[in-house]
């Protein structure tokens, strides 16, 4: 009994280290307007800056292909107000 539980356990943590896949990084590559992009599976963005103006971002995907690929952009921070 002991030995069918250890196997299955076993078992277990080997599907489960499996069942991620780690993520390689990859050279960013800046966007530019009109760029082709083959985004099947977003894995990370960074988030806006408090700050007010354009900052950098990135975006971390998976392509159609499984490649990943690091997008960088600029988007608009959240630190402006109307007062």
């Amino acid at each position: 009994m002991n030995k069918i539980l250890l196997l299955g356990l076993s078992l277990a943590a080997s599907l489960s280290a499996y069942a991620e896949e780690p993520v390689t990084p990859a050279p960013a590559v800046a966007y530019t307007y009109g760029m082709h992009l083959d985004i099947a599976k977003v894995i990370r963005m960074t988030s806006a800056a408090d700050t007010c103006g354009p900052t950098p971002a990135e975006m971390t995907y998976r392509d159609s292909q499984g490649d990943v690929h690091v997008l960088q952009y600029r988007l608009y921070g959240t630190g402006c107000s109307d007062s």
